[in-house]
Formats: C-alpha cells, structure tokens, sequence
C-alpha cells in the first residue's frame, strides 16, 4: 500500500507498472481498478487555464494514510496506490491516480470508485483556478463532478 503527494506531473501508467512490477504480487491479483483524473481546461461553464492545488503536507499524507487503512478495512485488497498533485497544474495533466489490486474484480472496483469519492468529498486541498476573468477559490465539489 502505498500514498504519495506529488508537486510535479506524474505518467499515471508508468507508475502503476512499476509499482505493481516491484509489489511483489504477481501470481496473487486477479483484478486491477485505476482511476486517473485529469485537469480539464472549463469549469462552471468558464475556461480555466491553470490552476493552483494548495495543501497541508503532513495533514493531507495522514488523510491519504487513513483511506488507505479504511479501504484495506473495508475490502480484501491486496494493495492500492494513491498519488495526488499539489502546485501548478495545467489542463490535461493528471491530478490524482487511484489503483486498487485485489483477486477479485468486485473489491478492487468498489475500493477505487469508494477512493475517489472520498478524496474528492473530503480531502483538505485547496483548489484555486485561473481563469479568463482572474483567479478565484473553488468550493469543495459535493456534486460528484
């Protein structure tokens, strides 16, 4: 299992490679979820250039550490990985990837969807986007958007 807080841009499938190449699983899962999301470059029907993501290091990698363990709890996982950016992004990079190993199809899809849902919910990063007309604060999305 494994978190990591990223400032700088990620190949999301390079690093689910490697990290299933060296977990040592190789005969044991039978299921692999990946969740990927990407900056998209329009929200709130604005373009958005580019935008800031703002956080608590050591409160943001307890939170991460914490859904781990939940979903570990939760599911028969075998491992996850969960990388989330911080700093300056543009569109199209990847912003968080979420991959769930397990031997079974069910727990590792319903630990990655439950995954996401959670970041995107109640994760303590701040989001702030600039946009044609400035920069401005985005509220935490509950919308499942």
């Amino acid at each position: 299992m494994s978190t990591q807080i990223s400032e700088h841009a990620f190949d999301p499938w390079q690093k689910i490679a490697k990290h299933q190449q060296n977990s040592g699983l190789d005969n044991q899962f039978g299921a692999t979820a990946t969740f990927i999301g990407t900056m998209r470059d329009f929200n709130d029907n604005a373009d958005v250039s580019g935008m800031v993501l703002e956080h608590y290091p050591e409160m943001t990698q307890r939170y991460l550490k914490q859904l781990e363990q939940q979903a570990k709890q939760r599911w028969d996982l075998l491992d996850s990985l969960i990388i989330h950016r911080v700093g300056e992004i543009n569109p199209a990079d990847p912003i968080v990837l979420i991959a769930c190993w397990s031997a079974h199809r069910r727990a590792a899809l319903d630990a990655c969807n439950w995954l996401i849902e959670e970041l995107k919910h109640n994760a303590p990063f701040w989001k702030k986007e600039t946009r044609i007309d400035g920069e401005r604060w985005v509220e935490h999305n509950t919308d499942g958007n």
